[in-house]
């Protein structure tokens, strides 16, 4: 990056124009400069030798100005990223996140959780979260998303995303250069790879290039002064085919495995942003290092070597390039230069996509969480226990969004939930998952305070029916349910959420396999939160010392169902199906 790229969002559209106009300027002078380029090689072959330095002088002007031109168009396509970056911004802050990548092929419902709590799909987390740009990133993001917990690890990471979050002209350029430049279609899967493996280096070809490139002067130059006939150009160049073609298979593999320009641009902006950029955490400083070279130039200015390379290389088959190839043997002294550079630098390069992934992920979560400015503070526990103050989902809208006080430990490490239906069961319960899952991503919590021991998260809240393998939600529930006590039973401390617990069967049975199964739980070492809808569970806080009740309410009135959406303690007293149907259109005691 030779000049200095406009990041600021500030006045997009009036320098876009401005842009756009000096761009038709320079179109306009560099059909100037190739019309009289091509008129003094006219003059040079037809008049006079001197007329060779007015077209060297036309021909560096010409290259000059498709360089501005380059970028100035560069320009453009940053300024057009920042709009599209704030059209995103606008849309996530009003929780509109239809046009937004949902992640859903990373779906899994044999997963412990992410189904359950709106990880991916339509409305997502993931759509909130990602602002990754290749495919590696994205999948690295999911899987960081689906990582069952770790808080300590993610407390430790915490600390460096908001370091990250605090260089605002950074996560901007950083996601503008991605937006603008990288092409999932142009990256090369196998690239790093194939980089890392040597090249056969042969010194024959180098001596070669010379001779053809020197050669091709002397002839070039006696043929102008017609020292000797015109027809020796033509022995010359089937002298050279033969060795040509002793590297041609190697620079078409070359070509096809180099990234684009495009990807190459992104890479190395990237770079020059964060070898520019100063961190204080050491999670930071790592990341960095991987990046940079013990000794020698900086990775930047490699992959500028590299896209200078695969200019030459990825356009061999030009019609302008084979003419030159074939007289001066150029493809000899490429291939040495190709060489040299690959042997040298190619293994410590081969790893940048991955890493550069990685400061994907990083960069998307530090631009989430100076997004959302959450400030609440959140600390790990060596206690089995669970605490929030002013708790609330991140899908919902902030303004609106109700929040809650809850807190249990090991003395009631088993809260049996009721509620009216629509009351805010289970939106409760998910809030209080998806906000681990942002914690174990080092991300602050939607909640004034969170207090959190060292768990695994375990849900059954979505259990459908699958007709191919004719399974009813009943039995997925219960599969679930039993994928539970297995990781109890093997020792495991676990954080669960059961939502409208054994919904697919009888009251009798439900209510008997619910004491059942609390009952079971009793020697394990767990938190969990059973909802349900059978009131007569709540009987159980007087029997088991373990179990508490909480509950959501709501108010009915003559045509409306008021809800407060929030959890106090004790069971639900009352429960507002009956009216809900009323509203609904059906009429109790009428009979035909």
């Amino acid at each position: 990056m030779n000049r200095i790229i406009d990041f600021h969002p500030e006045g997009i559209q009036q320098k876009e124009q401005d842009i756009q106009r000096r761009i038709g300027v320079f179109s306009l002078f560099r059909l100037v400069l190739f019309v009289g380029l091509g008129a003094f090689v006219v003059l040079f072959f037809s008049d006079a030798f001197y007329w060779i330095f007015p077209a060297s002088l036309a021909l560096w002007t010409f290259v000059w100005a498709i360089q501005q031109h380059h970028f100035l168009k560069d320009q453009i396509q940053i300024f057009r990223s920042l709009s599209k970056i704030e059209q995103e911004r606008e849309q996530r802050s009003s929780r509109y996140l239809r046009d937004l990548d949902s992640g859903s092929e990373f779906l899994d419902k044999d997963h412990p959780f992410c189904n359950d709590l709106d990880l991916f799909g339509e409305h997502s987390l993931f759509q909130l979260v990602n602002h990754t740009h290749s495919s590696s990133a994205r999948q690295l993001l999911a899987s960081r998303l689906k990582a069952q917990l770790n808080v300590e690890n993610g407390y430790r990471l915490h600390g460096a995303i908001r370091e990250l979050a605090e260089k605002e002209d950074l996560l901007r350029a950083f996601e503008a250069i991605g937006k603008a430049f990288f092409n999932e279609k142009e990256q090369k899967a196998d690239w790093s790879t194939w980089m890392s493996q040597p090249v056969q280096f042969r010194s024959f070809p180098t001596a070669l290039g010379w001779i053809g490139l020197i050669g091709g002067l002397i002839g070039a130059t006696l043929a102008y002064l017609g020292q000797i006939p015109s027809v020796f150009l033509g022995v010359w160049i089937l002298l050279g085919l033969p060795f040509l073609g002793m590297v041609f298979k190697e620079l078409k593999e070359a070509g096809d495995r180099i990234p684009s320009q495009t990807v190459l641009k992104t890479y190395r902006h990237w770079l020059l942003l964060l070898e520019q950029e100063k961190f204080e955490h050491t999670i930071l400083q790592n990341h960095k290092n991987k990046l940079m070279l013990p000794e020698g130039p900086s990775t930047s200015k490699l992959l500028e070597e590299l896209d200078r390379l695969s200019l030459w290389i990825q356009n061999r088959m030009n019609l302008l390039y084979i003419p030159l190839n074939l007289f001066f043997w150029t493809d000899l002294l490429i291939y040495h230069r190709w060489a040299k550079w690959k042997n040298s630098w190619g293994k410590e390069i081969a790893g940048l996509p991955e890493e550069l992934a990685s400061w994907e992920v990083l960069i998307s979560l530090a631009i989430f969480e100076r997004e959302e400015g959450q400030s609440g503070s959140w600390e790990v526990s060596d206690q089995m226990e669970l605490e929030v103050k002013g708790i609330f989902h991140p899908l919902l809208l902030p303004k609106i969004a109700v929040s809650n006080d809850f807190s249990m430990d090991q003395s009631g490490k088993l809260v049996l939930l009721t509620g009216a239906n629509m009351s805010g069961k289970t939106t409760f319960m998910r809030t209080l998952g998806i906000n681990l899952v942002l914690l174990n991503l080092g991300l602050s919590p939607f909640a004034k305070f969170l207090r959190v021991g060292v768990f695994k998260l375990y849900t059954s809240m979505r259990n459908s029916d699958n007709l191919g393998q004719s399974i009813s939600s009943f039995y997925a529930e219960l599969s679930r349910i039993k994928g539970m006590i297995d990781c109890l039973e093997n020792g495991e401390r676990l954080f669960f959420l059961l939502d409208e617990i054994l919904k697919g069967t009888n009251t009798e049975d439900r209510i008997a396999g619910s004491e059942a199964l609390i009952r079971q739980l009793a020697v394990r070492e767990f938190l969990g939160i059973i909802s349900t809808h059978d009131i007569e569970l709540s009987r159980l806080e007087s029997k088991i010392s373990y179990l508490r009740n909480f509950s959501f309410h709501s108010q009915i009135h003559e045509n409306t169902i008021d809800f407060d959406y929030l959890i106090k303690p004790g069971p639900c007293p009352s429960f507002n199906a009956h009216k809900l149907m009323e509203l609904m259109g059906i009429r109790f005691g009428e009979k035909s």
